[in-house]
């Protein structure tokens, strides 16, 4: 095993290191942490807690992954931290344990967190996730895979925030931002699907056209929410993506932001 550990540095006898990990002067690694292969903690960072870190990714100066949750009903029971591979954390980032026993923050893979964001008690944030610099989320916000949140953004807990989607930065979320489309604002709007970044990612011109109707039904022709999804279902209901689109809609509890 390869370690390049900073004389400066404090690692815990105790934590688990893969191989060819580094650790930065001035980094404090706690006895329950474990890092997979490959990954960097930068100078002054803070990996406390029960916290598992994935292969490959980069921890930047000052990063504090792991503490207790800012939430009174806590009370130092182990619960978990898990961020997955070649996932990016950048300065000064902060993410918390779980409040319950036994419950787990989760940061999937290949996600970058820009500076100052704040990852709080029970999150689960899907793989790709772009979260920009001082992003401030709540306890149990849910992103889904490939979102991007614009920069000063702060999101009320238990928001659900959907797959493909974009949030303008300096956004105020309270209600649930459905998958594919882009919002901004305090309170957000809705400014029609994610056109470009869908197209970015591969999904088809007829996937895209069929989410654009799909997005008519249930935010422009004012319809309760259980009659868009059945109208989306009836004439739609062939593509996959308007199906994680209707289903979103008819699960949220929040409400949707429009």
């Amino acid at each position: 095993m390869t370690l390049a550990i900073h004389p400066g540095a404090f690692v815990d006898e105790r934590a688990k290191l893969g191989v060819d990990v580094s650790v930065g002067p001035g980094a404090v690694i706690g006895p329950h942490v474990s890092i997979g292969d490959g990954t960097s903690v930068g100078s002054h960072a803070l990996l406390t807690g029960w916290t598992r870190i994935g292969a490959r990714c980069k921890i930047h100066h000052g990063a504090v992954l792991g503490s207790p949750p800012q939430d009174l009903k806590y009370s130092g029971e182990t619960s978990y931290l898990e961020v997955g591979d070649q996932t990016e954390i950048r300065e000064y980032v902060t993410a918390n344990l779980a409040t319950e026993p036994g419950a787990t923050t989760r940061i999937g893979s290949r996600c970058l967190l820009m500076a100052y964001a704040h990852v709080a008690h029970n999150c689960q944030i899907g793989d790709h996730v772009i979260l920009a610099n001082a992003v401030q989320m709540a306890g149990y916000v849910s992103v889904e895979d490939w979102a991007i949140v614009g920069g000063g953004t702060v999101v009320h807990q238990f928001v659900r925030i959907g797959r493909h989607c974009m949030i303008g930065g300096g956004s105020r979320i309270s209600q649930d931002i459905a998958p594919y489309v882009k919002a901004a604002g305090s309170p957000p709007r809705l400014a029609g699907i994610n056109a470009v970044g869908l197209e970015r990612r591969g999904v088809s011109a007829e996937t895209r056209k069929a989410l654009e109707q799909a997005y008519k039904f249930l935010f422009r022709e004012h319809r309760p929410v259980a009659e868009a999804v059945t109208r989306m279902r009836e004439e739609l209901g062939r593509v996959p993506e308007v199906e994680v689109l209707a289903r979103f809609a008819e699960t949220s509890v929040r409400g949707l932001s429009r």
